[in-house]
């Protein structure tokens, strides 16, 4: 039987050391993004996504075997465990499988087939499945014994059948080969359970498709619909096959007493089996279709958390609203509060004016240079007005943003805790500013589920996809790396090796005790141990140290030969300026020499290179800034042909919607994203991509617009 390490090998294309060498790093506590950034040379540099999957696997293959040591003992202390057996259920590649081949074993709850064994029918089922030609009623009279509770031949025969109905449903062959049947042919049908009740779910009122075609979208969709009492769905096979299969395995042909067996193989099948693997089969297509939604959120959260900062401008929160008015928050360049107020644009003509007047009174007081619109109830009207205003403001310009969470975060703990002081409303305001800012530090305030770039993610396990998205949000911060002397409580627990208390911790003895002057100095932190510190230093940046290598992504480990590597290429490491050149001097050196003089492996010698190159840089910027605007267009300016720069905002099985400007994002459709055939549209596109599309149709009354990004031509609208 192959080990866990041989499995993952070779289902992650890896070599079994580096698998055997992640395994080990994972069992002494070290995270992900330490091992992806620190640990390369024992894994070949697999990046983070391998390794989570790596470590999914992982907890799922030794969940398999400890649950086989189960099973092989219950069925031992049974003394029913037979060499055969015990290989069968080593071999079982899934918990499904082995769950089958315990079946037969498993205690049950009183059912008409152990009623019949405690009549004493099973000699008798068991002759009669022999079917060796005997008579199934003359050997059912020896079994009729009124004391015994079976009164007649036809009671006998009637519990012998239970008796093999119930052992056919237990054959692990027989339910292993109708599941591969459902897959193969099984067919999901979806009615409407009152069809004059109109309901978003109208596209499956009648409705049915081949199981091995069925999207993921349209099972959660369907599941939904169900769920809400406007479905009615079922699995079938098409024509007998299912009672085929179950008979050739219960026959042997042409002897007398197939009839009887026949009839017991059908009983077996439509009262036992066939309802068992239908929940199976629905629940492993409902598991497969959020296993797609979680990775399709998580795919879409990573560009989001990771869209470039507007980084160095103060600037003005907006949160649009009719009756409440418009929430207005001015930050600094830090995400500091210096005013707020409300304003009431919708009213009113006057108070349009009103709203401008104060606005404008706003952004010459504090220099606002960008302006953040939530991109929620009235949207439209507020981005209209601040457009006006901007006329007057030729150097700041505009953008909408994703407020999705804002009212999350607004009522949070978290943010009462932040801004005591201030109104729900007010709070959103701030944080849709600090969100143009810097996306990722105020994004990690929220629970990634309630951020709007999912499907269907309340009808995931919700285990799986916190686990996932968490995931996500860690690997993004840690990439990123924080200022250990600005960073909040809310990022600073997503480092690496640091938890909430630890967060809170440095937090409290920043306050106490004021910037910290170098990594070392959080080792006073307390509860922030040797472990913890080892795991969390390289992702920590102190720009104000006199320890260059302390703004870097260099671990401290790795100091001592960060300054070899310098002096080795002729640097002075007390008088560092320009290392530009380091490169090519290396190159002259050799990358292995250099590597093995310098005490480390190669990749690690590349990325103290790459950091030394540009200390406190972030990977953020080296993407395509957000689209800034200065204008505004609306739905019915929009006409068919027409080019637009837009922005990606979520991508999910069937398209990508994407903000042209207009408020109401437009949906360019799977068909109609590429000139290629997709499988799924984040082949070509991902959250946070500036694409050019098309108009190809604009629906005003149900506020739809049709997009392509299929033969763009240059010019622009």
């Amino acid at each position: 039987m192959a080990t866990i390490s041989e499995i993952l090998a070779q289902e992650l294309g890896q070599k079994q050391q580096y698998i055997e060498n992640v395994i080990a790093l994972m069992d002494e506590g070290n995270t992900i993004p330490f091992i992806a950034r620190y640990r390369k040379e024992m894994h070949g540099a697999m990046d983070d996504t391998v390794l989570r999957t790596l470590e999914t696997r992982l907890t799922y293959l030794r969940n398999l075997q400890a649950r086989r040591d189960e099973v092989k003992n219950s069925i031992e202390n049974q003394g029913k465990l037979t060499e055969e057996l015990s290989a069968a259920i080593d071999a079982a590649a899934t918990l499904a499988e082995v769950e089958d081949l315990y079946r037969p074993y498993k205690q049950k709850r009183r059912t008409r087939g152990s009623v019949a064994r405690e009549k004493g029918l099973e000699p008798l089922a068991q002759a009669i499945f022999a079917q060796d030609g005997s008579d199934p009623a003359a050997l059912a009279e020896a079994f009729v014994d009124p004391e015994k509770g079976v009164n007649s031949v036809e009671e006998a025969l009637a519990g012998a059948s239970d008796i093999i109905a119930e052992d056919l449903s237990d054959d692990p062959a027989i339910r292993k080969g109708l599941r591969e049947l459902f897959r193969r042919k099984g067919v999901m049908t979806s009615c409407a359970v009152d069809a004059e009740n109109d309901s978003v779910y109208r596209l499956y009122y009648e409705f049915s498709a081949p199981i091995s075609r069925l999207q993921g979208h349209q099972i959660l969709a369907m599941n939904r619909g169900e769920k809400e009492g406007f479905l009615k769905l079922s699995v079938n096979l098409p024509g007998n096959e299912g009672y085929a299969l179950v008979r050739r395995a219960a026959l042997k042909p042409q002897l007398q007493v197939s009839g009887f067996v026949v009839a017991a193989a059908e009983d077996a099948y439509d009262r036992l089996i066939l309802p068992s693997v239908q929940r199976e089969i629905r629940s492993d297509l409902t598991d497969t279709a959020s296993q797609g939604a979680i990775h399709n959120f998580a795919l879409n959260l990573k560009p989001l958390l990771m869209q470039p900062p507007v980084k160095g401008f103060v600037t003005m929160g907006l949160d649009p609203g009719y009756r409440n008015g418009c929430k207005v928050a001015v930050v600094d360049a830090t995400g500091k509060v210096l005013a707020t107020s409300v304003v009431y644009p919708t009213f009113s003509e006057r108070k349009k004016q009103e709203a401008i007047a104060i606005l404008s009174d706003l952004m010459r007081r504090h220099g606002v240079k960008h302006i953040a619109i939530g991109n929620g109830t009235a949207s439209r009207e507020t981005e209209a007005m601040a457009v006006e205003m901007l006329r007057s403001f030729p150097e700041a310009s505009y953008a909408i943003v994703n407020e999705a969470g804002a009212s999350v975060y607004s009522a949070s703990p978290l943010a009462a805790e932040e801004f005591p002081d201030f109104d729900v409303n007010l709070r959103s305001a701030v944080s849709i500013a600090r969100r143009l800012q810097d996306p990722l530090a105020e994004l990690v305030k929220i629970d990634p589920k309630a951020i709007g770039v999912g499907q269907y993610q309340h009808d995931c396990a919700q285990k799986e996809l916190d686990a996932a998205l968490g995931g996500v949000v860690e690997d993004c911060v840690n990439a990123v790396g924080v200022d250990l002397n600005t960073a909040s409580q809310s990022l600073l627990k997503q480092v690496s090796g640091l938890n909430a208390t630890t967060a809170k911790n440095i937090v409290a003895y920043r306050e106490e005790n004021g910037a910290f002057s170098s990594r070392s100095q959080v080792k006073k932190v307390p509860k922030l141990g040797p472990k913890a510190y080892e795991q969390c230093a390289g992702f920590l940046r102190v720009p104000e140290s006199k320890e260059l290598l302390d703004n870097t992504g260099v671990h401290p480990e790795s100091y001592k030969a960060a300054y070899a590597l310098l002096e080795l290429c002729g640097y002075d490491k007390k008088n560092i300026k320009d290392l530009s050149q380091l490169p090519a001097k290396l190159e002259e050196i050799g990358l292995e020499k250099a590597a093995e003089s310098c005490g480390v492996g190669v990749p690690t010698l590349q990325d103290i290179v790459k950091e030394l190159q540009k200390p406190g840089r972030d990977p953020r910027d080296e993407l395509p800034p957000p689209v800034l605007r200065k204008d505004v267009l609306e739905m019915k300016d929009l006409k068919p042909g027409m080019v637009l720069t837009g922005t990606v905002r979520n991508v999910i099985d069937f398209g990508v919607f994407v903000d042209i400007g207009v408020h109401q994002d437009g949906l360019v459709h799977i068909s109609q994203v590429a000139n290629r055939r997709l499988r799924h549209p984040s082949e070509a596109v991902k959250v946070g991509d500036v694409v050019k599309v098309a108009v190809l149709e604009v629906d005003e009354k149900r506020h739809r617009i049709s997009l392509t990004m299929k033969n763009i031509k240059e010019e622009q609208v």
